[in-house]
Protein backbone atom coordinates (compact mmCIF):
# COMPACT_ATOMS: atom_id res chain seq x y z
CA UNK A 1 0.00 0.00 0.00
CA UNK A 2 1.00 3.87 -1.03
CA UNK A 3 0.54 6.06 1.31
CA UNK A 4 -0.17 9.80 -0.40
CA UNK A 5 0.60 13.38 1.52
CA UNK A 6 -2.47 14.95 1.44
CA UNK A 7 -4.90 11.89 1.78
CA UNK A 8 -6.17 10.66 5.05
CA UNK A 9 -3.75 8.75 7.51
CA UNK A 10 -4.02 5.15 7.17
CA UNK A 11 -6.15 4.38 10.58
CA UNK A 12 -3.98 2.01 13.34
CA UNK A 13 -5.05 1.19 17.34
CA UNK A 14 -2.63 -0.69 19.27
CA UNK A 15 -1.43 -1.35 22.77
CA UNK A 16 1.83 0.57 23.60
CA UNK A 17 4.49 -0.38 25.53
CA UNK A 18 3.27 0.69 28.81
CA UNK A 19 -0.39 -1.46 27.84
CA UNK A 20 -2.12 1.86 27.14
CA UNK A 21 -4.49 2.23 23.96
CA UNK A 22 -3.14 4.35 21.16
CA UNK A 23 -5.62 5.67 18.06
CA UNK A 24 -4.82 7.56 15.05
CA UNK A 25 -9.01 8.59 16.20
CA UNK A 26 -8.02 9.33 19.71
CA UNK A 27 -5.02 11.47 18.69
CA UNK A 28 -7.36 13.70 16.14
CA UNK A 29 -7.45 17.24 16.87
CA UNK A 30 -3.46 17.28 17.52
CA UNK A 31 -0.22 17.00 15.14
CA UNK A 32 0.97 13.18 15.12
CA UNK A 33 4.18 12.28 14.18
CA UNK A 34 4.42 8.44 13.52
CA UNK A 35 8.04 7.51 13.10
CA UNK A 36 9.14 3.90 12.31
CA UNK A 37 12.59 2.45 12.87
CA UNK A 38 13.48 -1.16 12.01
CA UNK A 39 14.95 -2.66 15.52
CA UNK A 40 14.34 -1.10 19.22
CA UNK A 41 18.26 -0.92 20.80
CA UNK A 42 20.36 -0.43 17.92
CA UNK A 43 22.65 2.52 17.54
CA UNK A 44 20.63 4.20 15.01
CA UNK A 45 17.10 3.50 16.79
CA UNK A 46 18.63 4.46 19.82
CA UNK A 47 19.82 8.00 18.75
CA UNK A 48 16.73 9.30 16.48
CA UNK A 49 14.47 8.56 19.72
CA UNK A 50 17.15 10.32 22.15
CA UNK A 51 16.67 13.46 19.55
CA UNK A 52 12.96 12.86 19.87
CA UNK A 53 12.94 12.74 23.21
CA UNK A 54 15.09 15.27 23.76
CA UNK A 55 12.68 17.58 21.54
CA UNK A 56 9.58 16.38 23.15
CA UNK A 57 8.66 19.97 25.08
CA UNK A 58 9.17 21.71 21.78
CA UNK A 59 6.67 19.29 19.63
CA UNK A 60 4.28 19.62 23.11
CA UNK A 61 4.18 23.54 22.54
CA UNK A 62 3.02 22.88 18.81
CA UNK A 63 0.52 20.84 19.84
CA UNK A 64 2.24 17.40 18.12
CA UNK A 65 2.30 14.40 20.08
CA UNK A 66 5.58 11.57 18.86
CA UNK A 67 4.45 7.98 18.33
CA UNK A 68 7.64 5.63 17.46
CA UNK A 69 6.44 2.17 15.80
CA UNK A 70 8.94 -0.82 15.14
CA UNK A 71 8.15 -4.95 14.30
CA UNK A 72 9.98 -5.57 18.13
CA UNK A 73 7.99 -7.52 20.67
CA UNK A 74 6.36 -5.70 23.88
CA UNK A 75 9.61 -6.52 25.56
CA UNK A 76 11.46 -5.59 23.80
CA UNK A 77 9.82 -1.94 23.21
CA UNK A 78 9.94 -1.31 27.32
CA UNK A 79 13.82 -2.02 27.40
CA UNK A 80 14.21 0.44 24.67
CA UNK A 81 11.83 2.98 26.53
CA UNK A 82 13.72 1.98 29.75
CA UNK A 83 17.33 2.43 28.40
CA UNK A 84 16.70 5.78 26.21
CA UNK A 85 14.75 7.43 28.96
CA UNK A 86 11.66 7.53 27.10
CA UNK A 87 8.40 8.96 27.59
CA UNK A 88 6.23 9.01 24.27
CA UNK A 89 4.09 5.57 22.84
CA UNK A 90 6.34 3.57 21.39
CA UNK A 91 3.81 0.54 19.64
CA UNK A 92 5.08 -3.22 18.63
CA UNK A 93 3.67 -4.08 16.15
CA UNK A 94 4.65 -7.68 15.91
CA UNK A 95 1.86 -8.86 12.87
CA UNK A 96 3.04 -5.59 10.95
CA UNK A 97 -0.45 -4.49 10.88
CA UNK A 98 0.54 -0.70 10.99
CA UNK A 99 3.86 -0.89 9.20
CA UNK A 100 1.76 -2.62 6.01
CA UNK A 101 -1.08 -0.03 6.34
CA UNK A 102 1.72 2.70 5.99
CA UNK A 103 3.64 0.66 3.61
CA UNK A 104 7.37 0.94 5.28
CA UNK A 105 8.07 -2.93 4.77
CA UNK A 106 10.30 -2.84 1.68
CA UNK A 107 14.00 -3.04 1.15
CA UNK A 108 16.18 -4.89 3.47
CA UNK A 109 14.44 -4.21 6.59
CA UNK A 110 11.60 -5.48 4.94
CA UNK A 111 13.06 -8.78 3.62
CA UNK A 112 14.40 -9.30 7.81
CA UNK A 113 10.54 -8.45 8.23
CA UNK A 114 11.34 -5.42 9.86
CA UNK A 115 9.67 -1.73 9.19
CA UNK A 116 12.38 0.76 7.17
CA UNK A 117 12.95 3.97 9.16
CA UNK A 118 10.39 6.53 7.43
CA UNK A 119 8.10 8.88 9.53
CA UNK A 120 4.66 10.30 8.69
CA UNK A 121 3.75 13.78 9.91
CA UNK A 122 -0.46 13.80 10.47
CA UNK A 123 -2.48 17.10 10.66
CA UNK A 124 -5.01 17.45 13.05
CA UNK A 125 -7.72 15.92 10.76
CA UNK A 126 -5.72 13.16 10.18
CA UNK A 127 -4.45 13.78 6.68
CA UNK A 128 -0.45 13.30 5.93
CA UNK A 129 0.79 16.49 6.03
CA UNK A 130 4.51 15.09 4.59
CA UNK A 131 6.36 12.18 4.72
CA UNK A 132 10.19 11.20 5.23
CA UNK A 133 11.17 8.27 2.93
CA UNK A 134 14.70 8.67 3.97
CA UNK A 135 15.69 10.03 7.77
CA UNK A 136 19.21 10.63 9.08
CA UNK A 137 18.90 9.69 13.12
CA UNK A 138 20.81 12.75 14.47
CA UNK A 139 19.13 15.19 12.36
CA UNK A 140 15.58 13.68 12.13
CA UNK A 141 13.72 15.40 15.34
CA UNK A 142 15.12 19.04 14.12
CA UNK A 143 13.88 18.10 10.42
CA UNK A 144 10.31 17.20 11.64
CA UNK A 145 10.07 20.32 13.94
CA UNK A 146 11.14 22.78 11.12
CA UNK A 147 8.50 21.01 8.81
CA UNK A 148 6.06 20.93 11.55
CA UNK A 149 6.69 24.56 12.18
CA UNK A 150 6.07 25.51 8.05
CA UNK A 151 3.27 23.50 7.98
CA UNK A 152 1.47 25.01 10.66
CA UNK A 153 2.57 28.45 9.34
CA UNK A 154 1.33 27.37 6.20
CA UNK A 155 -2.44 26.78 7.84
CA UNK A 156 -2.51 30.41 9.44
CA UNK A 157 -1.96 32.16 6.34
CA UNK A 158 -4.13 30.12 4.28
Amino acid sequence: MSVTVGQPAPAFQARSDHGQLVSLQALRGQWVVLYFYPRASTPGCSLEARQFEQALPEFARLGAVVVGVSTDTEARQASFRDSCGLSFALLPDGDRTISRAYGVLGGLSGLLGMAARQTFLIDPQGKVAFQWRTVSPARHAAEVLEVLRQKQQAMRTA
